[in-house]
C-alpha cells in the first residue's frame, strides 16, 4: 500500500495528467460543532484501546442521518437521558473487564501500587488512558478529580485496582470521549483537534500514538507536518476501514442489517442476504480504491465483483469459492455490472413484495448525483395500481404518476431512471418478464438515452454531476457540515481537482484533509447539537 503515496501526490506519475487548478479559494469555514461518536466509532475506539476481546454494549442511542450521512447527523445529535444510562453502564462494565484481565490491566496499569491509596500510580495510569481516550492530555484539575475518585473508591472497597476501576469508568463515560470536541478558536483547530478530525475522517477511529505525538510537537499546524501525517495514514491498513465506512454511510449499507422481504415472493431471500450484499459492495469499493487506485466512476461500470455462495446463487453464476468471497467477472449477457447490478442497491431500494422504480430513481438522483427530490405532499396517493390485464408490468402500473400533474413533477425525475432497473426483481434476481409481459427497461437520464441497466450505468458514470457529488459528499463526511454550509467556490475547486486526478478516491480524501474547510474552524454554532429526545 505504500506505493500509493506516489499516486496521491500532485505529480501522479507518467500515465496520469497532473492536477493544474489554481490555489484554493479563501473561504469562511463551516461552524464548529461538537460531534457525538457514532455507534461504529464508539466500538472502534473501545477496540483500539482494549482489543477485540472486550465485550461492548449491544445497543446505544441510535445514530441519525442528515443529508444521508451519520457523519453529518453526529453534529446535530445529543445523548438522551436513557442513552446516558447506557453509556454509564458500558463504562463501568468495560472498566471492570480491564481490571479483571491480567494482560489488559498490566497494559494500562504498568506501575505496582505501594499502598491501598497510591496517587502517583493512579495518576500514571489515568493520564495514559485519558490521553488516548480523550485524544489530548488531561488538564491538571481533570486528572486530580479522577485520582481523587479512584482513591476514595479504593479505600471504600479495600483494593487499589478496584478503586482505579472507577477512575477508568469516569474517563470512559466522559463527554470528552463520547463527543469529538473540535471547536477551534474561531479561525483554526489546534493540533489535538486536527489529530482527532484526521483520525475519524481517514480511519473512523481515534488517533494512534504517532498522530498524538505529532500533535504534541505542534506539527499538524504546519503544511509539511499535516501532509506527512495524511500520507502516512492513507498508506496505513486502517484507511481501508475508513473508506469502507465512508461508502457504507453514503450508500446506506447499514440498512441491510434490517433487510426484510417476503420469502413466498422471493425464494432466494435468506437471513444471510443482507450481510452478503453489503460485503460484496464493500469488497468492490476496497479493490477499486486500494488495489487499483482506479476512477470512482468505475464503481458503476465495472464487470468485476466479489461473491459468496449466497450471492452466486442469486446472480445465477458459479460460486468462486466454497467458503467466503471470491472475485467474479460478469459478462454483458448477464445484464448486470457495477453497483447498480448489486443486491445491496437493488434490494434496499425495493418493497417487501415488489420492486420500486421510485425508490431506485430517488437513490440515483439524491445519493449519486446530489440532487434534491422533494418529499411528497402529505395527502399524496403513493399506492401502485394492482396488476391487471392492461397493466402487467411496473412501467404500465406507475404510468399514473407520470400522467397526473400533481405527481409528475417529481416522478418524472425519478421513475424513468428506476424503470431502467426493472430487469432486476426486488432482491436483485435477473428477469426478462413480469407477469408474463416483456419488461421494457429503456429510458433517458438528463438527455442521455439508455436501453437497459447496463447502459444506464454508463449514463450515470458519464453524468457531469457524478464526480462532483462524491467530492461534496466527502467534504460533508469529513467536516460534518450540511451542504448549505459549504462554500460553492471551494466545492467547485475540489471537484475540479478530483476530475483532473482521474476521480481517484484516495486523491480526493487527501485533498479534503488538506482543505481550508477541514483545517479552518468557524465560530462555534450557538447550538452544537439538536436534541433527539429521550
Amino acid at each position: 500500500m505504500l506505493v500509493l503515496l506516489a499516486l496521491l501526490a500532485c505529480d501522479p506519475g507518467p500515465e496520469r495528467a497532473p492536477v493544474t487548478r489554481g490555489e484554493a479559494p479563501t473561504v469562511a469555514p463551516p461552524a464548529a460543532r461538537l460531534k457525538r461518536l457514532t455507534a461504529v466509532q464508539y466500538g472502534n475506539v473501545m477496540t483500539d484501546l482494549f482489543g477485540d476481546g472486550v465485550l461492548l454494549p449491544s445497543s446505544l442511542d441510535p445514530d441519525q442521518r442528515i443529508e444521508g450521512l451519520f457523519a453529518v447527523g453526529s453534529a446535530y445529535t445529543t445523548i438522551s437521558s436513557y442513552g446516558v444510562e447506557k453509556y454509564e453502564g458500558a463504562a463501568y462494565d468495560i472498566a471492570e473487564q480491564v481490571m479483571d484481565d491480567e494482560t489488559l490491566r498490566a497494559t494500562w496499569v504498568p506501575c505496582a501500587p505501594t499502598a491501598l491509596q497510591d496517587d502517583a500510580c493512579a495518576e500514571q495510569a489515568l493520564a495514559a488512558l485519558g490521553r488516548r481516550a480523550w485524544r489530548r492530555p488531561l488538564a491538571t484539575d481533570e486528572l486530580s478529580a479522577l485520582v481523587s475518585v479512584s482513591a476514595e473508591a479504593a479505600v471504600a472497597l479495600g483494593d487499589f485496582h478496584d478503586g482505579l476501576e472507577y477512575g477508568f469508568a469516569g474517563i470512559l463515560m466522559s463527554p470528552n470521549l463520547l463527543y469529538r470536541v473540535e471547536l477551534g478558536d474561531g479561525v483554526a483547530y489546534d493540533d489535538w483537534e486536527l489529530a482527532t478530525r484526521l483520525s475519524f475522517f481517514l480511519w473512523n477511529t481515534a488517533p494512534d500514538e504517532e498522530l498524538l505525538a505529532a500533535a504534541e510537537r505542534g506539527e499538524l499546524s504546519t503544511d509539511e507536518g499535516l501532509q506527512a501525517q495524511v500520507d502516512r495514514m492513507l498508506a496505513d491498513p486502517r484507511a481501508v476501514e475508513g473508506v469502507r465506512n465512508l461508502f457504507s454511510e453514503m450508500l446506506h449499507l447499514d440498512e441491510l442489517d434490517d433487510l426484510s422481504k417476503d420469502p413466498t415472493v422471493y425464494t432466494y431471500m435468506s437471513d444471510a442476504l443482507g450481510a452478503s450484499a453489503r460485503e460484496e459492495t464493500l469488497q468492490g469499493v476496497q479493490a477499486l480504491v486500494f488495489d487499483d487506485d482506479a476512477s470512482y466512476l468505475d464503481l458503476y461500470t465495472t464487470q468485476r465483483t466479489f461473491l459468496d455462495r449466497t450471492l452466486a446463487a442469486l446472480y445465477d453464476v458459479p460460486a468462486p469459492e466454497r467458503e467466503g468471497f471470491g472475485e467474479v467477472w460478469l459478462d454483458e449477457g448477464q445484464g448486470r455490472r457495477g453497483f447498480f447490478g448489486q443486491a445491496s442497491f437493488l434490494a434496499l431500494n425495493a418493497h417487501a413484495v415488489s420492486t420500486s422504480a421510485t425508490r431506485r430513481g430517488i437513490f440515483v438522483r439524491e445519493v449519486v448525483l446530489c440532487q434534491v427530490i422533494p418529499d411528497p405532499p402529505a395527502d399524496a396517493n403513493t399506492a401502485i395500481p394492482e396488476v391487471s390485464e392492461d397493466a402487467a408490468t411496473m412501467r404500465e402500473r406507475i404510468a399514473v404518476h407520470l400522467e397526473d400533474p400533481f405527481c409528475a413533477s417529481c416522478h418524472q425525475l425519478t421513475d424513468p431512471i428506476g424503470l431502467g432497473f426493472e430487469n432486476f426483481d426486488g432482491i436483485g434476481r435477473w428477469r426478462t418478464t413480469e407477469n408474463d409481459a416483456t419488461i421494457d427497461p429503456s429510458g433517458e437520464l438528463d438527455g442521455a438515452a439508455f436501453q437497459d441497466a447496463w447502459t444506464l450505468a454508463e449514463a450515470v458514470a458519464d453524468h457531469p454531476s457524478t464526480g462532483p457529488c462524491l467530492s461534496r459528499t466527502v467534504l460533508q463526511y469529513a467536516t460534518g457540515a450540511v451542504a448549505d454550509e459549504l462554500d460553492d467556490d471551494l466545492e467547485q475547486w475540489h471537484a475540479e481537482g478530483f476530475g483532473q486526478a482521474g476521480h481517484r478516491v484516495l486523491w480526493l480524501m487527501r485533498d479534503v484533509a488538506l482543505s481550508p474547510a477541514f483545517r479552518g474552524a468557524g465560530a462555534p454554532a450557538e447550538e452544537t447539537a439538536g436534541d433527539t429526545g429521550d
